[in-house]
């Protein structure tokens, strides 16, 4: 991997939660995904119970996470996004890599959370940034 597709990798592993693109009977969807990095691959935990998993496995699909709510802070972090793009296929982790991704939900829309898993072998990797001065207030327009 370049220097640039590790530098995106490790802002990843910085916030758990993302979001997965792809489409399902010819139409695209996003769903938040639980993800962890190992090697150089992306895991995915997310609910079973919509079919998500089964429309993504064997599909190219593109998997995205930034720091939006939390890069204002006093640490002065700058605004980023990553996004990876890549083949995804469900697999089944051993218990190590189940627990590197911590408690579950336990409901989804009033539904008992059944996790499935996706591994995503990102191709392409992009990273973007903003330069944000914290002291700047941000307002949605009226």
């Amino acid at each position: 991997m370049s220097s640039e597709e590790l530098h995106a990798i490790e802002l990843l592993g910085r916030v758990p939660y993302g979001r997965l693109a792809t489409s399902m009977r010819a139409l695209p969807f996003l769903a938040v995904a639980r993800h962890i990095v190992v090697g150089d691959r992306i895991l995915l935990r997310m609910h079973s119970g919509f079919g998500y998993h089964e429309a993504c496995n064997g599909s190219v699909v593109a998997y995205g996470a930034d720091n939006f709510n939390t890069a204002a802070s006093e640490d002065g972090e700058n605004l980023w996004s990553v996004q990876f793009t890549g083949p995804a296929e469900i697999v089944h982790p051993g218990p190590e890599q189940r627990e590197m991704f911590g408690a579950a939900p336990t409901m989804v829309n009033g539904e008992p959370f059944e996790p499935a898993f996706l591994r995503l072998a990102p191709h392409f990797v992009t990273e973007h940034t903003l330069d944000f001065d914290a002291s700047q207030a941000i307002r949605n327009a009226a």
